[in-house]
């Protein structure tokens, strides 16, 4: 399945934006470049940690080489009901409703009639806050 994204230069990427690392969105945490070798060419040492896993990731790539970048979208959505580390949610635009696995630092936080804030990246729905 083919996702919205989108390709820059990997000397373009800047910490806080997003990539995709071994197929999986990430987080830009770090970035470090290096000075032209003797084969002429700036490398980029990009350090991401994944929006889905929160696993860490790092790629080392020519400057002028392309990455990918998801495309992020970010949605409201009230909350219907909460049992246990799953929260039923209803999509604000749509009125679809779906669950989701509440993140960590949101147990215990959410509540029947709130708004939150979800993203939708590479087929795959994320609570945010």
């Amino acid at each position: 399945m083919e996702f919205e994204k989108k390709m820059i230069g990997a000397g373009e990427v800047r910490v806080g934006s997003f990539v995709v690392i071994d197929g999986a969105p990430c987080k830009v945490v770090d970035i470090k470049t290096s000075s032209t070798g003797k084969h002429g060419h700036t490398k980029v040492r990009i350090e991401a940690v994944g929006l889905i896993d929160e696993k860490k990731r790092v790629v080392i790539l020519p400057s002028h080489e392309k990455v990918e970048v998801p495309i992020v979208s970010k949605k409201e959505a009230q909350v219907i009901g909460v049992r246990g580390n799953v929260v039923t949610l209803m999509d604000m635009e749509t009125y679809e409703t779906f669950e989701l696995e509440i993140p960590q630092e949101l147990s215990g936080k959410l509540f029947e009639g709130e708004t939150v804030i979800y993203w939708e990246v590479m087929g795959k729905r994320l609570l945010k806050g």
